[in-house]
């Protein structure tokens, strides 16, 4: 698989079936990430891969209503990094962009390795840092649900949205509302609708 058709092929699935997420998948995963590009190479990523268990039932303690869909990961990793370990020239803070740099080449890499890696927003930050005893300082940014995409559009966990959801990749913003030449463009100032 070539980056094009990783990109092409990553896809948020919520219906997601049990896959041992062994030493060597993590590590596949780390080395992606590991070499994305950041600020004067301070690489502020910091990652917890939860996979045991024990601890996976402990993390669901953290998700937010809505979010039962995530019960059936067979990891969830913590992405989380600190400002100061990364450039901030004047009001300029990069460890933002640069964690978000080195998780999209993770994604990509899960994708490649045949698994669904769905990063989230609902779920309790201060409970995260509390179950998986991350310092305070560190800006928990999100958790991603990963697993195999179940051959099922419902995994029995989602509810008729999610479910919806999963027959065709959700609607992308037109081409000319993201980019314009040499000039901003009034077309820019446009949000994506869900």
């Amino acid at each position: 698989m070539d980056v094009k058709e990783a990109i092409e092929k990553r896809r948020a699935y919520r219906s997601l079936e049990p896959v041992e997420i062994t030493g060597e998948i993590v590590m596949e995963l780390v080395e992606a990430a590991r070499l994305a590009p950041s600020c004067f190479n301070n690489q502020p990523w910091k990652f917890v891969f939860v996979r045991s268990k024990e601890a996976l039932e402990k993390m669901k303690e953290a998700l937010n209503k809505g979010n039962e869909w995530a019960r059936a990961a067979s990891c969830i990793i913590a992405v989380f990094a600190k400002k100061e370990y990364d450039c901030v020239i004047k009001e300029r803070e990069y460890y933002l962009l640069g964690t978000g740099l080195g998780l999209g080449q993770m994604l990509l890499r899960a994708t490649e390795l045949g698994l669904v890696a769905h990063p989230i927003a609902g779920y309790s930050p201060e409970k995260t840092a509390e179950i998986l005893g991350i310092p305070e300082g560190f800006n928990i940014i999100t958790l991603v649900i990963v697993g195999k995409k179940s051959p099922k559009d419902n995994n029995g966990l989602l509810n008729e949205k999610q479910e919806e959801g999963e027959k065709q990749r959700p609607e992308r913003m037109a081409r000319e509302n993201i980019y314009s030449v040499d000039r901003y463009d009034d077309r820019l100032d446009t949000k994506a609708e869900h």
